[in-house]
């Protein structure tokens, strides 16, 4: 984290995405969110996100499961934000492009989804009245398994 005065010019663009500056006097909440947004950005360089193919394998490391097309067009959309909550209906529509299932079928899917992500030490969290998470797991320590 760079500080620079009231006035300074500006740093030239940097090429490392987890740098970054702020004027000071900066305002204690501006200066906890950049550095929370540089830690997070940190922590995904250490702990890169889960990667989908073509084939409907998933990839996290080393390690990696394949899924069936409903589930990986489900996986796609959680992926697409992931870390933050995807709701009911775009899991819907992700996962039945033709026609939206029965609220069952979702749930159905969603159970398997998370049986077959559990070994990559991923899991679907359900927040209640909006949808669905994907996340790592954290270990005892706090860190997030590779």
């Amino acid at each position: 984290m760079l500080l620079l005065e009231d006035g300074a010019p500006p740093p030239p663009p940097g090429v490392d995405d987890v740098e970054d500056w702020i004027r000071v006097p900066a305002g204690e909440v501006d200066l906890r969110a950049r550095v929370e947004g540089l830690r997070r950005r940190a922590a995904a360089r250490v702990h890169p996100a889960p990667a989908l193919d073509d084939d409907g394998v998933l990839r996290l490391g080393d390690r990696w499961v394949s899924l069936p097309p409903v589930e990986a067009r489900l996986t796609a959309a959680l992926l697409g934000r992931y870390g933050a909550v995807v709701s009911r209906d775009a899991l819907a529509r992700a996962g039945w492009p033709t026609g939206a299932p029965g609220r069952n079928a979702l749930d159905v899917h969603m159970l398997r989804l998370r049986r077959r992500l559990s070994p990559l030490a991923l899991a679907i969290r359900t927040v209640r009245s909006r949808g669905y998470l994907l996340e790592r797991l954290a270990t005892d320590d706090g860190q997030a398994h590779a």
